[in-house]
């Protein structure tokens, strides 16, 4: 799994012209998902970012979690996040996980979020066309991959 976390003021996402879900202070969360994933992935990726610690303190250091804040989160299925550029200019999805895999996994990626920020977790629509708007805050954006754990 493939992660880009952007620390937001507010984000939201509009389908089909309409506000589906939005969120003040907290995460956006663009999630990839690729055929070798599994809930293992789930686990560690879930634990890392609800305790990443990218949020101001009283002092301005990034001390603080979106739990600590008793932030929001907004999770977006995003395929491209596997795109390989290598060879010619159109990208290859070739790792990203088909739909009868990535909407499982996805699924129960915002079921963990859920339990562990329950009322907190708002999300888009898998395989949607989607409009994503966000304040991003800092600005604070972190790429995590749970193949490449750094």
């Amino acid at each position: 799994m493939r992660t880009v976390i952007q620390r937001v003021d507010e984000a939201s996402v509009e389908i089909d012209g309409r506000v589906k879900s939005k969120i003040d202070r907290g995460l956006l969360i663009f999630l990839g998902i690729e055929n070798s994933d599994n809930r293992e992935d789930i686990e560690w990726l879930v634990h890392k970012i609800k305790n990443l610690r990218i949020f101001s303190d009283d002092e301005g250091k990034m001390n603080l979690s979106v739990m600590d804040i008793n932030g929001e989160v907004l999770i977006i299925s995003q395929f491209t996040l596997h795109a390989k550029t290598k060879k010619g200019f159109r990208p290859s999805f070739i790792r990203a996980a088909k739909p009868d895999i990535a909407i499982p996994l996805y699924e129960q990626f915002i079921r963990k979020f859920e339990e562990e920020m329950p009322g907190k977790v708002q999300t888009g629509e898998f395989g949607a066309m989607m409009r994503v708007g966000l304040i991003n805050n800092g600005p604070v954006t972190i790429i995590i991959d749970t193949k490449n754990k750094e």
